[in-house]
């Protein structure tokens, strides 16, 4: 558990499990995820991890402990200005991915959501974050069929990072609701991706490029086009970074932060964009209004 993160779009994190099963970042000829790297130089060593990335390890009380966290609503935010007022915002499961199928449904049901809608878990917003969003969409059904609704301030999310990823956005709209906010993390963004036909159903896009010992090629004009299409149907749109090697065509583009997250230094034409949305019982608002940016520190 973490009561602070450098993670621009939360307060903190969380990680009832640790480890994962494997994605298109973690795999037998790519190790570019930061948790499976992270596993490698602590996993067995230090308390917490698991002894290595794909030994998925169980953690009770985690999300139970970072509830009794104080609420942050109605409070500013000196280095994340565009945070201020909301509820605290977890992210749940930065170093590993709850819904792999070693993880039984009962055991999500009793750490994540009891907590989630427990008097201090309320107070919060979390905002659960897979790559296996099909088993998210299972995991929901599950609860229904079990009279058990999904929580309105548990965010659905899951990871785009190039297009024939797209497919995961249908599975993770069966989450919930209508008024289950559903969230993609556009990290790293490997391609060009068009979410043209799924915006006007989802309700904050995060953008981002990529970090790490052997980064890939972020294009500025992927954040243009990301940007305007957000605003062509008013989605919520957050710029968290644009990576370690940035490029306009063919151009490097050299920036001093190694996430290419200080967008003090980013080109003048890049959008400095950091939005979340409004409200979550989404029925409650016909234009489904979005919230403006905080100014850059």
């Amino acid at each position: 558990m973490l009561n602070e993160t450098p993670i621009q779009w939360a307060d903190g994190t969380v990680n009832p499990v640790m480890g994962c099963d494997g994605c298109e970042l973690w795999n037998a000829t790519r190790k570019s995820c930061y948790a499976g790297e992270q596993h490698e130089i602590f996993g067995g060593i230090r308390l917490g991890y698991s002894p290595t990335f794909d030994q998925i390890t169980k953690w009770r009380g985690r999300v139970a402990a970072t509830a009794k966290l104080p609420s942050l609503t109605g409070l500013g935010r000196n280095e994340k200005p565009w945070l201020d007022g909301m509820p605290r915002l977890i992210f749940i499961s930065d170093m590993g991915d709850a819904l792999c199928e070693a993880v039984p449904f009962d055991w999500l049901r009793m750490e994540i959501i009891e907590t989630v809608v427990s008097p201090k878990g309320r107070r919060h917003r979390w905002l659960w974050l897979t790559k296996r969003p099909k088993r998210m969409a299972e995991f929901s059904a599950w609860l229904n069929a079990a009279g058990i609704p999904w929580p309105g301030n548990l965010w659905a999310g899951t990871t785009i990072t190039a297009a024939d990823k797209t497919l995961r956005i249908d599975e993770l709209l069966k989450v919930g609701d209508e008024n289950t906010i559903h969230f993609l993390s556009v990290e790293p963004q490997l391609e060009r991706i068009d979410l043209r036909p799924w915006l006007p159903r989802l309700d904050l896009i995060i953008q981002g490029g990529e970090s790490g010992k052997q980064p890939r090629k972020f294009d500025i004009a992927w954040a243009l086009e990301m940007h305007q299409n957000c605003q062509e149907t008013s989605t919520p749109y957050f710029l968290k970074q644009l990576g370690a090697y940035v490029f306009r065509g063919e151009e490097r583009i050299p920036l001093q932060h190694s996430h290419g997250g200080d967008w003090s230094a980013w080109p003048d034409d890049v959008p400095r964009f950091r939005q979340m949305p409004v409200c979550e019982a989404k029925r409650l608002s016909s234009t489904n209004e979005k919230v403006v940016t905080g100014t850059a520190k």
